[in-house]
């Protein structure tokens, strides 16, 4: 009876070492398949494989707005498509919960299951996970305040299109970017100022603001999870010495 109990107990903390050893290739395994299943459903319905394609795209809609114009598509002649673009392809609507049904065809290619801000925000972090032991880590730990600043520009982004959007999806003011054509003396290409393809203003703040949330976040948080993961190896040891 004893050495069962005492067999049941170290299990745990063999489990709990291994997981505070190997926490940061846990996390990029475990978030990277969360974060680039999304490029799976494409590939997926190229090839056929409608079934779990469709259930990809279901699971991660709970998670995001899916707008095909803000969104990246693999396998036809454009990795992203402006509103109007959509709308000849398919339906000659403005309402985002149609919208977002839109998964491609096989002459625009299929979109990828969520959108570019997602892909830039989520796959930030894991990059910056991975950077975590050669870059940052040997960085001196960013302040709470510092994280918040690495924050403000994904939050005014969004908040912002957020705004916009109650106008109608292409009608806000963040569709036609009149207001930055101002006040830059209209200098680049209208492609520059208005909707929302790559390569445009609203497709680089989006991808900035995500890169720079995930940067902070990682820079922020990580030390602490290396910490705790230290402790805990440390306890561990203590324990088994005794």
């Amino acid at each position: 009876m004893d050495n069962s109990l005492a067999t049941y107990s170290v299990h745990p903390s063999r489990l709990e070492m291994f997981l505070s050893r190997y926490w940061l290739r846990i996390f990029l395994i475990g978030f990277g398949l969360y974060v680039w299943l999304p490029f799976l459903a494409p590939v997926l319905m190229k090839f056929g494989w409608e079934g779990p394609a469709r259930a990809i795209y279901f699971v991660y809609s709970i998670l995001c707005h899916q707008l095909p114009q803000r969104s990246f598509f693999l396998f036809g002649p454009q990795g992203m498509y402006s509103l109007a673009e959509v709308q000849a392809a398919w339906q000659d609507t403005s309402n985002p919960l149609i919208l977002r049904q839109f998964i491609g065809n096989a002459d625009l290619g299929w979109k990828v299951a969520w959108s570019d801000r997602m892909v830039s925000l989520f796959g930030g972090i894991w990059l910056a996970g991975l950077l975590w032991q050669p870059v940052f880590r040997k960085l001196k730990r960013l302040p709470w305040w510092g994280f918040a600043l690495f924050m403000v520009p994904i939050y005014l982004d969004g908040a912002s299109h957020t705004v916009s959007d109650f106008a109608g999806i292409g009608r806000g003011f963040r569709d036609t970017n009149l207001w930055l054509s101002t006040l830059t003396g209209g200098i680049f290409s209208p492609g520059f100022y208005a909707g929302d393809a790559f390569g445009s203003f609203n497709s680089w703040m989006r991808l900035v603001t995500g890169l720079l949330f995930a940067i902070g976040l990682v820079w922020f948080a990580f030390p602490y999870l290396e910490q705790a993961s230290s402790d805990h190896q440390k306890s561990f040891m203590g324990k088994g010495s005794l």
